[in-house]
């Protein structure tokens, strides 16, 4: 008496036959059906077998190694060098001819096991379902591995996003020492990504320069009261410790693991570095200067100078634009200032408090 499949395996699997003898496949058909194998199809012609592979997507293919115009080596090159993107398609080779050097050849080229003919009934649906239950175990490691990941993904992306909103919230709270809104690393954002896209950038990096640009005073945390709210200038000690600002902001932001915090970083610790090289803390110049802390140092100048500060009264926009204007190319990106002249700025409501 034939076995009977493992009955998850029967109705769902579909299995191709590539045979060029009609009543081979015939046979095998009867043997698969009495089996209770519902998705069979079939072809006698190999050249159609690949495509008939893609149309149908099998779980087993049954291919005849002696043909006419395609033997089934040639047959069995096409399909195993077209593998679907989740393949772990397995071929079972029928031959009468059983000889090692076949055996081996077959094998070296992706058959998984072969029947001998004449058919015995028994061993073939014992082969096919030995191979069958190789193909859903791997299919269900695959769906398993992939959920895995993906809530691996989601639970990584969570946890970044929780420690950057935690900075977010330390950044936010470092504003309200020097303004009373707490509005301007939101402004910086905007104007930010507005002229990150003035100067062509991807969505992906302008969402991401949008996302980061708020983190770049949070090294002002460590900087005193006294220093950080003195109401006339610095003295050249206190500019001297309101500077560090850049590099402790930077070392809070160090060995990020997402791209958005690595940016943040960037910008932490170069948005007050100059095109010309007299900036700090590096004294980096021109490209040198990472593109998102040169497109924050104007969104930074612009937005701190149109607002009242404990040592100065807020600018006008226009005085604000052209001081930036005459500073292009030697504090600031001459690109990025040009795309900043190229924005009607007075209709935008983060010009306001």
């Amino acid at each position: 008496m034939a076995p009977t499949a493992t009955p998850r395996h029967v109705k769902p699997a579909r299995i191709l036959i590539i045979d060029d003898q009609e009543q081979n496949i015939g046979l095998l058909q009867r043997i698969l059906v009495r089996a209770g194998y519902e998705n069979i199809a079939s072809t006698t012609n190999p050249a159609e077998a690949v495509a008939l592979k893609e149309q149908f997507q099998p779980d087993l293919v049954l291919l005849d190694l002696h043909m006419g115009d395609k033997d089934g080596f040639q047959v069995l090159e096409e399909l195993i060098a077209k593998p679907r993107s989740d393949d772990h398609l397995p071929v079972l080779m029928i031959t009468a001819d059983d000889s090692a050097e076949v055996k081996r050849r077959a094998l070296a080229l992706g058959a998984k096991d072969f029947v001998r003919k004449p058919f015995d009934s028994a061993e073939v649906l014992l082969r096919i379902r030995n191979l069958l239950e190789t193909r859903f175990l791997y299919q269900t490691l695959r769906d398993q591995n992939s959920e895995l990941e993906q809530k691996v993904a989601e639970r990584t992306k969570e946890l970044e996003e929780s420690r950057l909103e935690v900075l977010e919230r330390l950044a936010v709270a470092v504003e309200f020492r020097d303004d009373d809104t707490g509005n301007h690393t939101k402004r910086v954002a905007e104007v930010s990504a507005t002229l990150a896209a003035a100067i062509g950038l991807p969505p992906a990096t302008v969402e991401l320069i949008r996302r980061a640009a708020p983190l770049h005073d949070i090294g002002k945390v460590a900087i005193p009261d006294n220093i950080l709210l003195k109401a006339g200038p610095l003295t050249a000690p206190e500019f001297a410790t309101m500077k560090t600002h850049t590099v402790i902001g930077a070392t809070m932001l160090r060995d990020g693991r997402s791209e958005l915090v690595r940016v943040s970083q960037r910008i932490a610790r170069s948005h007050h570095e100059w095109w010309d090289g007299s900036g700090y803390p590096d004294r980096t110049a021109k490209e040198a200067i990472p593109l998102e802390a040169r497109i924050v140092a104007i969104a930074d100048f612009l937005d701190a100078l149109t607002h009242d500060r404990p040592y100065r009264p807020a600018w006008s926009l226009e005085d604000t634009l052209s001081e930036i204007a005459a500073r292009a190319g030697i504090h600031f990106d001459p690109k990025i200032a040009g795309a900043l002249a190229g924005i009607d700025w007075s209709a935008s409501s983060l010009m306001v408090a």
